[in-house]
């Protein structure tokens, strides 16, 4: 949809605002503002007089909001809440934090009623007099994603500081209030919108992984579907018998159950000793479970040298090794499995599955991915207090195997019908990028004059 222009627009010598329209003004934005507070942490809540204290981790980044779900209460002398006390529309700045792949400095509009204080991570800055503060919230997160905030950040060890009297040196356009007014409830309105039809999209997402795990489980337990059995020259609809294992029912009567490690060999890792270079400059793949988002191993962030296997401190594994996370949080929630196309090392939170000739491996990986569910229920917790799946509970596991060429078709048919599904997650993902996108564009260029929105407010 094409938004309409201002009649008339002006040079502002400034080059992320370019032209604006005529009548508004150019200036700081420090201006908008009455001050820029420093928060405070208080102590360790005490009882009655205990009061909300909003971290960053409050903030709602994508919405620009304090999200008070999970309220940190403090205590919080009186004197303190003279000054810190928050008030229902005003502006807090995250002042330290960020991280690897986050600038910190985003602004988020306070809009509650209840007392507050916001922690020393975070300063609070109330609006002047003829400011509204939801646009300047928007202002805000069009510098935020534009990183213009980048030249007020300070890095220190492993956190970032925000300047504050550097950040709100940056100029911005001032619109008359009644139009800061009009754009805001402009954009609250559109942002609103959009972000519905991202939350449509996303559920879509979910239940395409829904359909995918279920594929996945029921093929590994029950077979392929009558079309794709017939298909593959393979039985229909065989019939089933019990598995023997209660809580794995019944399975097609030609398959049996067999414990897993009476078909694969289990190999773990290590870690050598980071503080030798020399065995940390090779190209010999060293996988972790930080390199198990993908299927199919063709690298690993990290890799070590031939002195190493020299050694005897790690063993090289096979193409078509099948890789298991057996230690780590990520057992509270998922089972990640991944097969090698390379040779490779791994450390001491994984194994590496190496099949007899009873398996393949791409039926093993998709079994194992068949059960995920289970192999996360089998995880327990442990001394360190992460979670782990022991090697008797691998060995054990109950594997179910058709023969040979159907577990060749199995694999085949999961391999397109999985690529399919996550095609389409792939396309909605793509749709999702793009709307976020244009909602960035969207303030940007509202909160810039770009576009007109003064009558579209109130439509």
């Amino acid at each position: 949809m094409k938004r309409r222009r201002y009649p008339v627009y002006k040079p502002s010598g400034i080059e992320w605002l370019g032209d604006v329209p005529e009548h508004w003004e150019t200036t700081r934005v420090k201006w908008s503002v009455r001050g820029c507070i420093n928060g405070t942490w208080g102590e360790e809540p005490t009882g009655d007089e205990d009061i909300v204290c909003v971290r960053v981790a409050d903030f709602d980044r994508d919405n620009f909001l304090v999200d008070p779900e999970s309220s940190t209460m403090r205590s919080v002398e009186r004197s303190q809440m003279r000054t810190r006390a928050l008030r229902k529309g005003e502006l807090l700045l995250e002042k330290s934090g960020g991280g690897e792949r986050q600038l910190v400095g985003q602004v988020v509009y306070f809009g509650h009623e209840f007392p507050a204080v916001c922690s020393n991570f975070v300063a609070r800055m109330p609006v002047r007099e003829g400011m509204d503060a939801r646009f300047w919230c928007f202002v805000h997160a069009a510098l935020y994603r534009g990183k213009l905030n980048y030249v007020a950040i300070k890095q220190t060890t492993g956190i970032q500081n925000l300047d504050s009297n550097c950040y709100l040196d940056t100029p911005a356009a001032f619109p008359p209030f009644t139009e800061q007014r009009a754009i805001a409830a402009f954009l609250d309105r559109e942002t609103a919108r959009i972000d519905r039809l991202v939350g449509k999209k996303r559920e879509l997402i979910e239940r395409l992984k829904e359909k995918r795990t279920a594929l996945i489980a029921r093929t590994v337990t029950r077979g392929l579907p009558p079309a794709a059995a017939r298909k593959a020259g393979l039985p229909e609809n065989p019939t089933l018998k019990p598995s023997g294992v209660e809580w794995l029912g019944e399975m097609p009567e030609h398959w049996e159950a067999v414990p897993l490690g009476y078909l694969v060999q289990f190999r773990g890792g290590a870690t050598p000793d980071k503080s030798r270079a020399v065995f940390w400059e090779g190209t010999i793949p060293w996988v972790t479970p930080k390199d198990m988002k993908v299927p199919l191993i063709l690298d690993s962030e990290d890799h070590v040298t031939q002195e190493v296997l020299d050694a005897g401190l790690l063993s090289l594994h096979p193409v078509d090794s099948v890789l298991v996370v057996v230690r780590g949080m990520i057992l509270a929630h998922s089972f990640p499995v991944a097969r090698t196309s390379i040779p490779v090392t791994i450390n001491q939170d994984m194994k590496a599955l190496t099949c007899g000739n009873r398996i393949t491996p791409l039926y093993l990986a998709w079994m194992l991915i068949g059960f995920k569910k289970t192999f996360v229920s089998f995880a327990d917790e442990s001394a360190h207090g992460t979670r782990k799946l022991e090697s008797g509970v691998l060995n054990r596991f109950p594997a179910l195997l058709p023969p040979l060429p159907e577990q060749a078709a199995i694999a085949d048919y999961l391999d397109a019908e999985t690529s399919k599904l996550d095609a389409l997650v792939t396309k909605v993902e793509g749709a999702i990028e793009r709307l976020q996108e244009y909602r960035t564009a969207l303030i940007t260029a509202a909160v810039t004059g770009k576009i007109d929105v003064r009558e579209a407010a109130v439509a």
